[in-house]
C-alpha cells in the first residue's frame, strides 16, 4: 500500500530480483507476472475468466464494469499462462469452473467461485502484496516515461490515477506555482 497521503512508494527493490523464479507454482508465476508487468489487480487477477483470454491472438481481456481493457501479452507472461493452462488442466482434467486461476477449493466446486484472496497472498513473500507489486510497476513506467496518457492507455488505468503517479515520479511538474 501507499503511505496514508495516497502517494504510491515502490517495493524495495532487494525483495524484487529472483520473486518468479521463487515462486513454486505456475498460479504463482502467473499471478506474479500479471500484477508486477502488467499492473493487473489483485480482485481482477483472481476473478478474470479463462474466456477472455486469447492465446493464438496473445491477448487477455479484463472487464471493468463496462469497459474492457486488453493486455497485448509478451513472450513471458504467454508462456507462463501456457502451462499454467497445461498444469490446470493435467490437475483438474474435470474442472468447468470459469476462471482462469483455480485453487484446490475453487477448480472441482460446483458454484464457480473465484480463487480466494487469502490464497493469492500466500503466493509472495512476507510483507509484499499483488496490489503493491502493481503500484510499483505503473511507479516505475511513470518514471521511466512521465506520460498519463502511456499510463491510462498501458494500464487501462483513470486520469486522476494516472495523474497521482506521476505527480509521485515528477512532483514538480504538478507543484503549486505561487500567485
Amino acid at each position: 500500500m501507499g503511505d496514508l497521503t495516497g502517494i504510491p512508494r515502490p517495493v524495495l527493490s532487494d525483495l524484487l530480483p529472483g520473486l518468479l523464479d521463487d515462486a513454486e507454482t505456475p498460479f504463482a508465476r502467473l499471478a506474479i507476472v500479471l500484477a508486477a508487468v502488467h499492473a493487473v489487480p489483485a480482485g481482477e487477477i483472481r476473478t478474470v475468466r479463462t474466456a477472455d483470454l486469447n492465446l493464438a491472438r496473445g491477448t487477455l481481456e479484463l472487464r471493468r464494469g463496462l469497459l474492457r481493457h486488453t493486455l497485448y501479452l509478451e513472450e513471458l507472461t504467454h508462456q507462463l499462462t501456457a502451462d499454467w493452462l497445461t498444469y490446470r488442466h493435467q490437475r483438474w482434467p474435470t474442472s468447468v469452473n470459469p476462471h482462469l486461476l483455480v485453487s484446490q477449493k475453487t477448480a472441482l466446486d460446483p458454484d464457480h467461485p473465484a480463487v480466494h484472496r487469502v490464497t493469492m497472498q500466500l503466493i509472495l513473500p512476507k510483507g509484499l502484496t499483488l496490489d503493491r507489486l502493481r503500484q510499483d510497476r505503473i511507479l516505475d513506467e511513470a518514471f521511466a516515461t512521465g506520460d498519463p496518457l502511456k499510463l491510462m492507455r498501458l494500464f487501462g488505468i483513470s486520469e486522476g490515477t494516472a495523474m497521482r503517479y506521476v505527480g509521485t515520479a515528477y512532483p514538480e511538474r504538478t507543484a503549486k506555482l505561487p500567485r
